[in-house]
């Protein structure tokens, strides 16, 4: 099913209607701040286990992101943090940076087997935000990759859903995508280390 949110003013029936979708273990595609993504509930293991699948990824080895509503949310997946790394991700959030950071004992299990770490997101993006208020807790995100050697990235909404909508439950439609992922910061270890450039300027802030 392709559903249209506004990106300024998501209408509030239709952001139910996707939280409804996850709440039932359903995958759907969405926008970010970033590149158009796959996601779920992350307490749903059938449905992370569905994601691994669409990847081709197992979950112990997997590079997924928590998407947040903020940083409060955010805290209670990830422990250990420290002042410099809370005031850096206070200035650069909302925005297109991931974080790695030591994962508390709020996540599932699924993503800590042999990993101690998890990504976490605040995209600048009102549709991820109203959906992860509504939830109530983060969505698991993998960002939609294309089979192009050009093109690393799927943006348009419509075709995307003509590639998925037998794959997943839901495809929103919030406008093009961009073609850049996120930054990565990894704080793990206190210091910060950018693992991968990407969008957005996180040198503004360290």
């Amino acid at each position: 099913m392709l559903i249209h949110i506004h990106p300024d003013n998501p209408q509030q029936k239709n952001i139910q209607a996707v939280v409804d979708c996850l709440k039932s273990g359903g995958v759907i595609i969405y926008p970010t701040d970033t590149v158009y993504a796959f996601g779920c509930d992350i307490m749903n293991k059938n449905a992370v286990e569905k994601i691994c699948q669409l990847r081709n990824m197992k979950p112990e080895k997997a590079n997924f992101s928590f998407v947040c509503h903020d940083l409060s949310q955010l805290a209670k997946y990830a422990t250990h943090i420290d002042t410099t790394t809370f005031r850096l991700m206070k200035k650069a959030l909302p925005g297109p940076f991931t974080f790695i950071l030591e994962a508390s004992g709020e996540v599932p299990k699924i993503f800590k087997v042999k990993k101690k770490t998890i990504g976490i997101r605040v995209p600048k993006n009102n549709i991820c935000a109203e959906i992860t208020a509504l939830l109530g807790n983060p969505i698991m995100s993998a960002s939609l990759k294309a089979d192009d050697e050009i093109i690393e990235y799927l943006t348009d909404p419509d075709l995307i859903h003509d590639k998925y909508e037998k794959l997943v439950k839901l495809v929103i439609n919030g406008g093009y995508g961009n073609n850049e992922p996120s930054t990565v910061i990894d704080c793990s270890n206190g210091n910060p280390i950018i693992i991968r450039e990407g969008s957005g300027n996180i040198h503004q802030f360290i």
